[in-house]
């Protein structure tokens, strides 16, 4: 009998992995369940050998990829490699039994669309937020992310979501991204401007999908980390929504209080003033 123990870091979980197989999707009768509507219902599985691990595509209709990498035939797993099924990442691992404690029996897993949280499948909502779903998939190709935290990755789906104006789904997914975001700032990373940008893009559409402004808050909130003024595209999208959220100005007005106190203003007076402006209208 093989000494091997395979394993899967998921959000804040580590789950040991029985064979001969482990499928994952949106269905229940998955051994693991992912709530995402990027998520096939048999999406993936993993099968579990004596000396290696497979995974395989189920013909899903957004692929799982690799490290980046769609893959189109079955891959032999190394440990570390990152797997990404939807919007979720998993990091797959090897070790041997006996190096280190076992993992909490998991079961079947459910994550909740609406606040992220892993629970057991046998709950019939999620105990964190009372959320209770089973959402079609969306459809669409998507490219690798190519940039830190992924999140191009999920601005590409964002996007289509937005596009034809599943504000719930779309609200879910950006929720979850930002959340990403806003931990890995929180633990000393950063954006470039070009991803703050992208980023904030999606966040404003999404904020005019919705008709509230609390993804414009953590668009200001976002470049205040970074210490930034919006780039001019960013300007433009922020003036646009702004006749229609009228509680936006009162955190444009903080955000613009704070750039001043900080000297951004003397950055680059000519964004610093079109955002005043934006209030003077």
């Amino acid at each position: 009998m093989s000494d091997r123990r395979y394993r899967l870091r998921f959000l804040l979980q580590e789950l040991d992995l029985f064979g001969p197989e482990v499928v994952f999707g949106r269905s229940p009768e998955c051994h693991i369940t992912l709530e995402d509507p990027l998520v096939s219902r048999r999406h993936a599985r993993i099968r579990l050998l004596a000396d290696g691990a497979i995974l395989e595509d189920l013909g899903s209709r957004n692929g799982v990829r690799v490290n980046g990498r769609r893959i189109s035939e079955p891959w032999d797993l190394a440990s570390g490699d990152r797997i990404r099924i939807g919007t979720q990442e998993l990091v797959f691992s090897i070790s041997t039994k006996g190096s280190r404690k076992p993992s909490r029996a998991t079961g079947f897993m459910t994550i909740c669309a609406a606040c992220s949280t892993p629970y057991p499948e046998g709950s019939p909502r999620c105990p964190h937020c009372g959320e209770e779903a089973d959402e079609p998939t969306l459809t669409g190709e998507i490219d690798a992310p190519g940039h830190t935290f992924g999140f191009d990755l999920l601005a590409q789906i964002l996007d289509k979501a937005i596009e034809v104006g599943r504000a719930k789904e779309a609200e879910r997914m950006f929720r979850r991204g930002s959340a990403e975001i806003d931990e890995r700032l929180a633990a000393g990373e950063c954006l470039d401007e070009g991803q703050i940008d992208r980023v904030s893009g999606v966040a404003l559409r999404l904020a005019r999908l919705v008709n509230g402004p609390e993804w414009g808050a953590w668009c200001l909130a976002l470049h205040e980390r970074h210490r930034l003024l919006p780039s001019a595209a960013t300007i433009d999208r922020i003036q646009a929504i702004l006749p229609d959220l009228p509680a936006l100005r009162a955190v444009l007005e903080g955000y613009l209080s704070w750039a001043e106190g900080a000297g951004l203003d003397r950055l680059s007076q000519s964004r610093f003033r079109r955002l005043q402006q934006l209030l003077e209208t």
